[in-house]
């Protein structure tokens, strides 16, 4: 387990192109998308900067359809380095991993189309790959003082919470989990203070949080709230995908600080 938090990096893909969105706006229509970067650069561009630099443990996110030949150039660039997530399931988990990811992260597969979670499906893929290359993904909105975990890109509330018990009975099936909380995704105004302290609370296996970050202090937050055992990825704030909050070399330089 980590005892001190570290930026972890990100590609998020929609329609082939690297972008920010703002989560929440991410419905089915994308009638109210809301996008605050697209790149120039394609994605294996980025691999690329993150593998030059040993930023291990990042997520290549496929938000739609359309993503599979620049999400594959990205594991393609850097073959072991960057986990992938986006319509993961049992019948093409094995696919990604032999096209370079290093882990395939499950999402909506997970459950069925009234939003019910199926363990019979976790099982599967735990098969196919193997607990130790498959990232859960539990990334949700807020109600309250609960975390409700969110499908179909974040807009689908399903009937798992996130709760020390749920973390806890889905572990053994996964090497990592990775939460977006999806209702400050993109906007560059604060984390989900609550939620990363719950989250560090548990700690009893690697987690990385996304959402709101705007800073490089964020990262000492992260790790003042979760004592070390939650990681930080950076994604709108930061100046290579158009943000004013964060330089890249400033995150590299976290990371290997002594």
């Amino acid at each position: 387990m980590p005892t001190r938090t570290r930026f972890r990096p990100c590609i998020d893909l929609h329609e082939g192109k690297v972008k920010q969105i703002v989560g929440g706006t991410l419905d089915s229509q994308e009638s109210e998308l809301e996008t605050n970067f697209v790149s120039e650069k394609d994605p294996a561009w980025f691999a690329e900067l993150y593998a030059s630099d040993q930023l291990r443990g990042g997520h290549v996110i496929k938000l739609g359809p359309g993503n599979d030949e620049a999400a594959r150039s990205a594991l393609a660039a850097w073959p072991g380095g960057l986990q992938i997530g986006g319509g993961i399931s049992p019948e093409n988990a094995a696919e990604w991993l032999d096209a370079g990811a290093s882990h395939v992260i499950s999402t909506s597969c997970l459950f069925d189309s009234d939003a019910r979670f199926r363990p019979e499906v976790l099982e599967r893929l735990v098969s196919e790959v193997g607990a130790k290359q498959l990232v859960i993904d539990l990334s949700c909105r807020r109600r309250d003082d609960r975390w409700i975990v969110a499908m179909n890109r974040w807009q689908t509330p399903t009937d798992l919470e996130v709760t020390h018990e749920t973390l806890s009975h889905l572990a053994d099936s996964c090497d990592e989990f990775l939460i977006h909380a999806a209702d400050v995704e993109g906007k560059c105004d604060g984390i989900d203070e609550e939620l990363v302290e719950m989250l560090g609370k548990w700690g009893k296996k690697p987690v990385t949080y996304a959402g709101g970050a705007s800073s490089l202090a964020d990262l000492d937050l992260v790790n003042r709230l979760s004592g070390g055992r939650v990681d930080l990825t950076i994604g709108s704030a930061l100046d290579i995908f158009g943000g004013s909050g964060v330089t890249y070399r400033d995150c590299v330089a976290h990371n290997q600080a002594d």
